[in-house]
């Protein structure tokens, strides 16, 4: 099994910054993908916003977050990092920390509440 421990995350005013981390442990693997998907109300479905390989080669960005978020990850400590910019009022919800081996199935972390308000 694989376990997700994200943190970050918060309370910031239209157009500031906040940084999601997440590091995956147990059984991990070489070859897998890690990212971010959210979901903006508990009623909506989970979308992508950024997925990043061990090759550390960005596979999948949201287009509304393009230019203003920045997804990097250190394959040496299974961990992958958000950097949220220019964060608007849509930008708020539950951003939730993904892996998945590449024979594997989807692993998910707790969800981290990002909130952006005046």
């Amino acid at each position: 099994q694989v376990q997700l421990v994200a943190s970050g995350g918060g309370l910031t005013q239209p157009g500031g910054s906040l940084n999601l981390s997440c590091t995956a442990s147990g059984s991990t693997t070489n070859l897998y993908t890690m990212g971010w998907w959210y979901r903006q109300t508990p009623e909506s479905q989970r979308e992508v916003v950024a997925l990043i390989n061990s090759l550390n080669e960005v596979t999948a960005v949201k287009d509304s977050v393009k230019g203003r978020f920045i997804i990097s990850g250190d394959n040496t400590k299974n961990t992958v990092y958000l950097q949220m910019n220019s964060l608007r009022s849509d930008d708020t919800g539950i951003y939730y920390c993904y892996y998945k081996k590449t024979w594997g199935p989807d692993h998910w972390g707790q969800g981290t509440q990002v909130t952006v308000s005046s």
